[in-house]
Order: C-alpha cells, then structure tokens, then sequence
C-alpha cells in the first residue's frame, strides 16, 4: 500500500469530518431560523451564536475540495463534473445564505427580514442536502466508465443513495445544532432547545446510521463495523446526557459519533475513493487516482506548518466568543438605511448660522 497517497486520504477523511462537525451546526442554526425561533429577537439570538464563526467553518469546505483537487485530481475531476449540476446549486445556495446573514438587518422591516430568514434557511438546507449527497455518492458509487466520465444524462447522479445522504447531513445538521444552541445560548432558548435535542435526536441521526450500514453492507470489515456500534453508543451517550442536563457532555458526544461514523464509512470504502457502479473495474483508487509522490511529499510539508496554524487560530476564535447569548444581550432592533436618511434630512433643514436667527431650535 502506498504510504502519501493512503496520508492524503486518510487527512481528506478528516477535513470532510470537520467541515461536517463545524459548519454542521452552523447549517443547522441557519435551518432553525424558521422553525424554531418564534420571534425576531430569538432569531437575532440565533444569528449570534455563529455570526464570529459561520465564514471560518466554511474554509474547511474550501480546503476539503482543494485538497480533493490537489492530492486525488482524478477523483476530484470525475465527482466534481458528475455533479456539477447539485454542487452549483450549493454554491448559489452558500452565497445568498452568507449575503442575508449580512443583508437581514439592515432595514428595521418585518417583511425584509422574513425573505432574507427564507433565504438563510433555505440555503442552509440545501448546501447541507448536496454536501451530503456528494459524500454519499462518493463512497457508493457513480456510472463511470473506463476514462472516470459520467455515463448517462445530467440526472444519471440521482439515486436513493443521493437522497440518504442528503437527509443525513441534513439530519445531523439539526440536531448538531440544537446541541450548539443547548451550549452556546440561555434563557428559554437554551431550554428549548435541549428539549428538542433530546426529542428529535432518535430520528434525526437514522438516516446518518443508515448511510453507514449501506457502506458496511457493500464493503465494511469487523474494524469499520466496529465504529457503527462505537458510533451508535456515542449517540446514546449524548442523548443520556442531554437528558440530565451536561449540555457539554452531550454536544462532544455528539461530535464523537460524527467522528466514529465518518471513519466507519470512509475505513470501509478504502482504498477506493470513488466506486463504479457500472464495473469494479473501473473504481477509481488511492493509487490510480492520486497525484505523483513528489506533489504529495510537498504538500505534506506545507499542511504539517499551515494546518497547525489554522486549527489553532480557530481555536482561539471559538474561546474568545465562548460565552453564552442570551435574548438580554440583543439591542432593540434599528435600520440603518432610514437613520442615514433622516440625518441627511436634519443636515439640510438647519439654520446655515443659528447665531444670527437667534434660534437653536432643530427640526
């Protein structure tokens, strides 16, 4: 087996995992904003759990794809034009989801927030339902034929495995972020939000749990089987403590279950990192897909610098915003667009020299 190659699949495992760990609450937070905050200042509550983080969670997205591109570019080349179609629906879907974050308050009107809330939810709902069935596609299958291209039309992507994918992140994305919302918020959203947690989380995580055993059914080992049930024992283990009320506990229990999941779908897979479903014989692999030694030896120098930089420079963002936020901390809700404009208007109706009218009276 070769060594760079099976490095640079098992640090691509790892980015995915911690995009879905860290933007899945963040997606999941966007998703909420219609669902479960009753009120324009629970959403702006909502908004501020993740406003100091959301745009840094989505470099890991970047660098999952680049590294993708980069270390495996013929796996990269036959996934990313099979699906071209879903993932530019996530790429529009990301960028109005990141300009209502930036748009939504700037007009203190109920009917301006609503579209850009729509827009924020809807956004997040679908990038976390293509991400994820990109990731599901990736470790079941494409029609690739001999040359690693798409055979069949523009839907020949679609399958239930595309769907089970999608609802998985989606699923996870919630409940993750009921988790975060548990942790990071007080008041009755924190409580709230345990209680959903706590409801929600048995049937939220299936279609995850599902995925993983479809994985294990094509091509799982007693290893990777192994990590389902560690997997399913860590979900038990935040249920149980979100339930008494270790709000902590529970949200890395439930980190550890994304994390024993994803090394129970991707150890299965491997070294296969992209199947075909038309023949076996023409699976892309670590060793036919991957870049040259020397490409891999100099991207390994650079991740082993940089990486450690990034995820502690992320660190220290997150303890920095650790405190919790509360409906207390909101402001009264303003528009600036209309105070721009009425300063505007009191500049021009004012006395050029109130000396000489002998009045200091403002309009």
């Amino acid at each position: 087996m070769e060594l760079l190659p099976t490095i640079w699949f098992i640090a691509i495992a790892v980015l995915w995992t911690g995009y879905l760990f860290l933007e899945g609450f963040d997606l999941g937070v966007g998703m909420l904003m219609k669902t479960f905050a009753r009120n324009n200042t629970e959403r702006r509550v909502l908004l501020n759990t993740i406003g100091p983080v959301w745009d840094g969670n989505e470099v890991w997205l970047l660098t999952a794809g680049g590294a993708t591109f980069a270390a495996f570019p013929f796996w990269y080349a036959s996934l990313f034009s099979a699906l071209y179609g879903p993932l530019l629906v996530v790429l529009v879907a990301l960028i109005f989801r990141a300009v209502a974050f930036e748009y939504r308050g700037k007009i203190d009107s109920e009917q301006w927030r609503n579209r850009w809330d729509w827009a924020i939810a809807l956004g997040s709902f679908l990038a976390a339902f293509g991400v994820g069935a990109a990731l599901a596609l990736t470790t079941t299958g494409l029609p690739l034929n001999a040359n690693g291209d798409r055979e069949g039309g523009p839907l020949a992507w679609f399958s239930w495995y595309a769907v089970l994918g999608g609802f998985a992140v989606v699923g996870f994305a919630l409940v993750h972020a009921l988790a975060f919302l548990a942790l990071k918020t007080d008041g009755e959203v924190r409580y709230r939000a345990r209680r959903w947690f706590v409801r929600l989380l048995p049937f939220l995580l299936l279609p995850l749990a599902a995925w993983a055993v479809a994985v294990q059914a094509m091509s799982g080992n007693a290893i990777t089987y192994a990590a389902v049930g560690l997997a399913v024992a860590a979900a038990a283990y935040s249920w149980r403590r979100a339930q008494q009320g270790s709000e902590g506990r529970a949200f890395m229990g439930l980190g550890t279950f994304l994390l024993l999941g994803s090394a129970a779908i991707f150890g299965a897979v491997f070294p296969v990192v992209l199947p075909s479903t038309i023949s076996h014989e023409f699976d892309l692999t670590i060793s036919n897909a991957s870049s040259s030694d020397y490409t891999l030896g100099l991207m390994s120098i650079v991740a082993a610098v940089g990486l450690p930089l990034v995820i502690a420079y992320q660190a220290w963002t997150y303890w920095v915003f650790r405190r919790r936020v509360s409906a207390a901390h909101i402001p009264p809700a303003h528009g600036f667009l209309p105070a721009i404009a009425g300063t505007f208007l009191v500049s021009k109706a004012a006395p050029k020299d109130a000396s000489s009218t002998g009045s200091t009276e403002q309009p």
